[in-house]
């Protein structure tokens, strides 16, 4: 039940309504005079409304633009004190893994990951919040100043980022959702690879903007697909049944997928069905050709539930077989597809097709001596071509998906052991498209930065256990907290970010019993960080900062409570070092030492550094060496180290922290 206004009528706002209902496109938002953004009204397209000739106004041109986007892009630009810290207790096979969990910010996270994934990820799948006025989105306080900007992003105190109801009454509905998306989606470009692509999940009310938005950032000549999936409808619906999303496709180089001969294939639904239904007409036949045939083609009446392109295959040949007969005619004349095709019998020409042939001489002649060109008794018949099923088990991928979203919950159910999540993707959907897009690179990097449930983590380590591939996934979900009433609280999750982690592991584990136990198993664990504060304590202060009570934190130039571990990673990222690269912890000269990657980077953060550990390290001529900067107990002892660096190896970056 609705409150009462308790106030007089808004004139200005009822004005905006009528206008809207007979021009809606002169509706727009704007901000007032406290710089709120408000709906409002563009009057030079009202002037253009009203009259019957052009109406002079602003240079027009083609663009998307909302109130907030230059903040939104300072957002992506702008730079944050904070880092990764690890949760050891929260990961599974943290030593050995190559998969990657963060729990925090995406927007924070998308930064973190530039210099260490900037380039090297083959697909990002995002599922972002739908903006339906009851969802949530990330409220990113978008601050107009640096000196605004530093102290939201953690650099001079610690408030975290929250979230926000987007209710459409508050008059920038859209604009507050397109502000949350556009940063990330800049970001997000930046990593992909050359050959690399982004799928975006997005129902109706953002459709449009996304597509606009992505149109801007990736470039318009890139926009690949967008793929429909068709779920439950409702029958009670008064215009459509409803239950549609999308999937938004665009590359990082659409002319660089064409120069690799870049092709998303999917397997044919019922192939191996049809296969079977082969086979075994060949076999119940003895060998016979003919009643082969007739048994398979009695098997087709039974209208079996397989892609519509196989219904064609229903011949089997003297070989067992299936294949159809395909024309030979090119769909456009060139000089080269017309020759003369001799019948091997009479050795005279047959009709050849108006614009030539579907292949070159040559082709025809190879695939004549391999028996693929059917032809006629006699030269006075066209011949055909032969296609087997066999070599026709994939075929583009088809961009529309029927699928039913309801199993997917329930299968996500029996793993959870309670209905702890709604509207979870279905994995098999994830694993079609994972497949398309990565099917060249089985070693490729899978990001999801609105990881929700963890259906793409899932998606990826079934799909790796069933091809044998070694993709490798980063999923990143704000640790959102859950309602206290729902099943996913009762069942002991506080966060969607706790869920999702509990699901990927939960879903390794059932992958582990199911899988053969002889053959090497797919990777199915993940390093767990959490977005925090930069390790390092301020130290471009004034004196008026410091006081008492706090003098003694900021001897230190590492806050208090941070672990090696901890500056470690933050010293990778800084580095550029990817997350899940190996690391080995030993003992050198008496000190704790990180070995990673096998010397790309060797880090010793105890206090005290010597010149032994100094050689010892530099013995290993690694890419790069860190230590303490308090490590160094004097001026001579630093330039010493650098000497022993110089001297015993020069290749190495030494830094300090």
């Amino acid at each position: 039940m609705e409150h009462l206004k308790m106030h007089s009528a808004d004139g200005t706002a009822a004005n905006i309504d009528r206008l809207a209902e007979l021009f809606p496109s002169v509706v727009t938002e704007t901000r007032d005079a406290e710089g709120n953004v408000t709906r409002g009204i563009d009057f030079d397209l009202l002037r253009q409304e009203l009259s019957d000739h052009v109406v002079e106004g602003p240079q027009e041109r083609y663009q998307l633009d909302w109130p907030g986007k230059r903040e939104a892009l300072f957002a992506a630009n702008a730079p944050i004190a904070k880092t990764l810290r690890p949760q050891r207790e929260e990961s599974v096979d943290f030593d050995t893994t190559k998969n990657i969990f963060i729990e925090g910010d995406n927007l924070d996270a998308l930064k973190l990951l530039q210099e260490s994934y900037l380039g090297k990820v083959k697909l990002i799948y995002i599922d972002p919040p739908y903006n339906t006025g009851h969802d949530f989105v990330y409220n990113d306080s978008f601050a107009k100043t640096s000196k605004d900007y530093l102290e939201r992003s953690g650099q001079r105190d610690e408030d975290g980022v929250g979230l926000t109801s987007n209710p459409e009454s508050n008059g920038r509905f859209h604009s507050d959702w397109l502000s949350m998306m556009y940063p990330r989606l800049k970001l997000a470009r930046n990593l992909l690879t050359e050959d690399g692509v982004i799928i975006a999940a997005i129902d109706d009310g953002e459709h449009a903007n996304l597509r606009a938005a992505m149109d801007q950032i990736f470039g318009s000549d890139n926009f690949l697909a967008n793929a429909v999936w068709q779920g439950s409808g409702k029958n009670d619906a008064r215009f459509t049944a409803g239950g549609v999303d999308y999937m938004l496709i665009y590359a990082r180089s659409r002319r660089a997928l064409i120069a690799n001969d870049v092709r998303f294939k999917s397997p044919k639904a019922g192939y191996e069905d049809v296969l079977e239904a082969g086979r075994n007409a060949w076999d119940l036949s003895d060998g016979d050709q003919a009643k082969a045939t007739n048994l398979f083609r009695e098997w087709w009446k039974t209208k079996p539930d397989v892609e519509a392109g196989l219904r064609a295959y229903s011949e089997i040949d003297s070989n067992g077989n299936i294949f159809t007969r395909d024309n030979l005619a090119s769909p456009n004349p060139r000089k080269n597809l017309m020759y003369d095709v001799l019948h091997p019998t009479t050795l005279k020409p047959v009709p050849m097709h108006r614009n030539g042939w579907r292949l070159t001489k040559d082709a025809m002649d190879q695939r004549i001596k391999d028996g693929h060109i059917l032809f006629g008794e006699d030269e006075t018949t066209t011949p055909r071509f032969k296609r087997l099923l066999r070599d026709m088990s994939h075929q583009a991928i088809r961009p529309v998906i029927s699928q039913e979203r309801a199993p997917a919950s329930d299968s996500l159910s029996r793993l959870m052991g309670a209905r702890v999540f709604d509207y979870p993707k279905d994995i098999d959907v994830l694993k079609t498209w994972i497949n398309a897009t990565t099917s060249g690179d089985k070693h490729a990097i899978i990001l999801d930065f609105f990881a929700g449930s963890g259906s793409t983590s899932h998606a990826v380590m079934t799909l790796n256990a069933e091809d044998g591939g070694h993709r490798r996934w980063i999923a990143v979900q704000l640790p959102e907290e859950l309602e206290s009433d729902s099943a996913a609280m009762r069942a002991g999750h506080q966060t969607i970010s706790s869920l999702c982690r509990e699901r990927i592991r939960r879903s390794g584990n059932e992958l582990r019993e199911t899988m053969n136990h002889a053959a090497p198993h797919p990777d199915l664990g993940f390093r767990a960080f959490r977005i925090d504060t930069t390790n390092m304590n301020e130290t471009t202060l004034t004196p008026s900062a410091y006081d008492q009570d706090n003098v003694m934190e900021f001897v230190s130039s590492v806050k208090s409570g941070r672990t090696a571990e901890d500056l470690l990673f933050q010293v990778m990222l800084d580095w550029g070092l990817e997350l899940s690269l190996p690391i080995e912890r030993t003992t050198i000269a008496g000190r704790e030492v990180f070995i990673v990657d096998g010397g790309a980077l060797v880090a010793c953060f105890e206090g005290n550094a010597t010149e032994e550990l100094a050689r010892e390290i530099a013995a290993l001529q690694p890419l790069r060496a860190v230590f303490r900067d308090s490590a160094f107990t004097s001026d001579a002892l630093r330039i010493n180290v650098e000497q022993i660096f110089t001297e015993h190896s020069s290749v190495t970056d030494v830094k300090v922290i």
